[in-house]
C-alpha cells in the first residue's frame, strides 16, 4: 500500500490579493514560507521516500522546504498543476461572481482525468512507499474526489500547507 501525503502549497501573494492564479507560477509570501517550514517540522519524523510537486513555482518552493529536511530532491509533474482557468487567469476573484465562464477553462472531466492519471502514476511508481505530493487547491480536490468517488463539491477545501493522507492500494 502506498501512503500519499497530499499537501497544498503555502500562501502566495495572489492568494492574498484574491487573484485567480491558475497555472501561473505564483510566489510564496513570507507567511507561505513559514507555513512550509511548519509543515516540514510536523513531517520531520515521517519516513518519506519521494517528494513530488506540481511544476509550478509555488508548489516546488513549498515541497523543497520539506524535502530539504529529509535530504531529498523534489520531482515535478504537470499532472499536479492547478486547474487552467483560461481567460479568468489573473483576474480578481470577487469580480468573477456572475460572469459567464469562458470556453477555455479546463473542464472538470479533464481535471479529474489528470487526477486519476496522477493517482495511477503514484501507485505504480511508488508501491509500498510514503510519498509527499504538493499541489494546489482545485487539483487536490479533484484527486480526493477521484480517490473517494465523491463529487468535488463534497470534498472540503484545503487550506494553505494543509496535508491529507490517502492510502492507495
Amino acid at each position: 500500500m502506498t501512503t500519499l501525503l497530499l499537501a497544498r502549497h503555502g500562501e502566495t501573494i495572489d492568494n492574498v490579493r484574491q487573484i485567480m492564479q491558475g497555472q501561473t507560477q505564483g510566489e510564496l509570501t513570507p507567511k507561505g514560507v513559514l507555513q512550509a517550514e511548519e509543515l516540514a517540522a510536523r513531517l520531520a519524523d515521517t519516513d518519506i521516500q519521494a517528494f513530488i510537486a506540481s511544476d509550478l513555482k509555488r508548489s516546488i518552493d513549498t515541497c523543497t522546504v520539506i524535502a530539504r529536511q529529509h535530504g531529498q530532491e523534489v520531482q515535478t509533474t504537470p499532472l499536479l498543476r492547478e486547474r487552467d482557468w483560461g481567460d479568468f487567469t489573473g483576474l480578481f476573484i470577487p469580480d468573477l461572481k456572475d460572469k459567464v465562464w469562458p470556453t477555455n477553462i479546463e473542464s472538470l472531466e479533464q481535471l479529474k482525468d489528470r487526477a486519476r492519471r496522477f493517482l495511477d502514476m503514484v501507485s505504480k511508481d511508488y508501491p509500498d512507499a510514503t510519498v509527499l505530493a504538493v499541489g494546489h487547491g482545485i487539483i487536490n480536490k479533484a484527486i480526493q474526489s477521484v480517490f473517494y468517488g465523491k463529487p468535488m463539491k463534497e470534498v472540503p477545501r484545503m487550506t494553505n500547507a494543509e496535508v491529507r493522507t490517502l492510502l492507495l492500494k
